[in-house]
């Protein structure tokens, strides 16, 4: 199915996903607006918000089955396999971060429904972002998403820790959109244009100026700090410390993938001509890899070294953008379908284990936890080795697939730092599964109130059961993928050739 953005019909079905769920997130504020008061209440406007991301994954669906692509040129939207392949992974990290929210939000009192509205709204950005082709729609993509993360990471009010991690990814995160705002104007002053294909026609024919590299380097250190790069990370370990340990699985998951599929869709797109980006990548790959893999190896509380863990796969995660193309497109869709459950389900076993926030939970704590909870120890366990890359899970099979993209694009040092920095994290991936198995308890009671209810272990059950399926059989990801990774591709192909000719120069004057 070929869309014409020009006809008003089919622009508003290449926004129907974001369409249906703006419809759904005002129907939740009506709802919240209405019953705000106790446990159901909560509990309904749970629901609700499962309800708004199930429909929404059905509407992406039916554009998938019917192959819909922009015809012409993507004047402000993209159509293609891979803004659907990702805006599954946001919809299937707000839906997993709902089942471990129910419980958790009761037995931490925050009784307060306005936590979905601003789960939907940050996935809503995150769709936005995923599907934009210019500039401007990326900023307001991003912009929605991160006012609601900040007000997340804020949701606890009584403890100071939350208040902090909300007030520093508030400044941080302001800071950041200034780069990238700075970035946005510096671009259109040397192509006169925020369209991702214009700039790439124009990058084309006229070559690269000053003001053009200059904005294409404020872009990256913008998109830096939003996917929590070294050294732009000094927020990440703070922040995911102190928000409620469900919006930190989202922060980590959803709003990293977000940031970095709009990172993809601008450098392969837009700047695809401009050789430079692979070189700054590069380098901020590498040292976001080894710093992110060493800050982690100091850490003993299990939330902090986590939170270290997202800076290291963030590098991971930058080795495929260097890559670039369509196979370093599809390694970071199955990296970040991975790493989603991975990460998800680590977080998920952490809430059963803290009070307040989980900021205090020791990697020591865990000892004996296999004699007491020893489906929870198993969950945790997968999600380490996952982690690690150990063979047989998601993500050896995530890291093998960025490993041939980075050797196949001439990045053999860099896959070999990759190698090697993941051999590093067994340093700390590893003692927590030695302290569930090999460790006693250091009480007796120390194991009595972890605890997770039905959906919370209907979230982790599905998890688990993800990470070993595609560990042993990942065709269908990888098929789904490829073809993901290849539209970005074609959809560049196709409106540069749809761009009108451009008039030659006027001839010089012979005397």
């Amino acid at each position: 199915m070929r869309l014409d953005p020009s006809v008003y019909r089919d622009l508003l079905l290449s926004i129907l996903p974001e369409l249906v769920m703006t419809g759904w997130a005002l129907v939740l504020l009506l709802v919240v607006a209405w019953r705000h008061k106790t446990t159901r209440d909560l509990r309904i406007a749970g629901w609700v918000t499962l309800a708004a991301l199930g429909s929404t994954a059905i509407a992406i669906w039916w554009l998938w089955w019917n192959h819909t692509e922009i015809q012409g040129l993507a004047v402000m939207i993209a159509a293609d396999d891979f803004r659907w392949v990702a805006d599954w992974v946001f919809l299937g990290a707000a839906a997993l971060t709902v089942l471990i929210s129910f419980f958790y939000l009761e037995r931490e009192k925050l009784l307060a429904p306005e936590y979905y509205v601003l789960l939907l709204f940050a996935t809503l950005g995150a769709m936005v972002m995923a599907a934009g082709s210019d500039l401007m729609v990326i900023f307001l993509g991003l912009e929605l998403m991160s006012v609601a993360v900040y007000v997340l990471a804020g949701f606890d009010r009584r403890r100071a820790r939350s208040a902090e991690a909300a007030l520093k990814y508030f400044l941080l995160g302001a800071f950041a959109s200034g780069f990238l705002l700075y970035g946005i104007a510096l671009v259109y002053g040397a192509t006169a244009t925020t369209n991702f294909a214009l700039i790439g026609a124009q990058v084309s024919i006229d070559g690269t100026s000053i003001m053009l590299l200059m904005g294409l380097a404020l872009l990256i250190v913008g998109f830096g700090f939003k996917v929590a790069a070294v050294p732009f990370h000094m927020w990440a370990p703070d922040v995911y410390d102190g928000a409620p340990t469900p919006v930190t699985a989202f922060m980590a998951t959803a709003v990293k993938a977000a940031a970095f599929a709009a990172l993809f869709r601008l450098l392969n797109s837009a700047f695809a001509g401009v050789a430079v980006w692979h070189d700054i990548l590069w380098w901020l790959a590498a040292i976001t890899m080894i710093g992110g893999n060493l800050f982690a190896l100091g850490q003993r509380s299990l939330k902090r070294m986590l939170a270290y863990s997202s800076v290291a796969h963030a590098g991971y995660l930058l080795v495929a953008v260097t890559a670039g193309g369509p196979q370093g497109s599809s390694a970071f869709l199955v990296y970040a379908v991975a790493y989603t459950m991975m990460s998800l389900g680590a977080f998920a076993v952490l809430s059963a284990k803290g009070r307040g926030g989980e900021s205090d939970v020791l990697i020591d704590d865990l000892a004996g936890l296999a004699g007491k909870r020893p489906w929870l120890a198993l969950a945790m366990s997968v999600c380490m080795l996952s982690l690690l890359g150990f063979p047989g899970t998601a993500g050896f099979i995530g890291k093998w697939y960025i490993l041939i993209a980075a050797t196949s694009a001439g990045q053999n040092i860099l896959a070999a730092i990759l190698v090697l920095t993941s051999v590093v994290s067994a340093g700390y991936y590893l003692p927590v599964i030695m302290a569930m198995y090999m460790k006693p308890e250091p009480i007796e009671a120390a194991h009595v109130d972890v605890f997770l209810d039905r959906w919370a272990r209907a979230a982790v059950t599905a998890v688990v059961v993800g990470l070993l399926l595609f560990g042993v059989w990942p065709n269908r990801l990888f098929e789904l993928a490829r073809t993901a990774g290849a539209s970005i591709q074609r959809t560049t192909t196709t409106t540069t050739t749809a761009l009108p000719p451009t008039s030659p120069p006027p001839a010089t004057p012979t005397h």
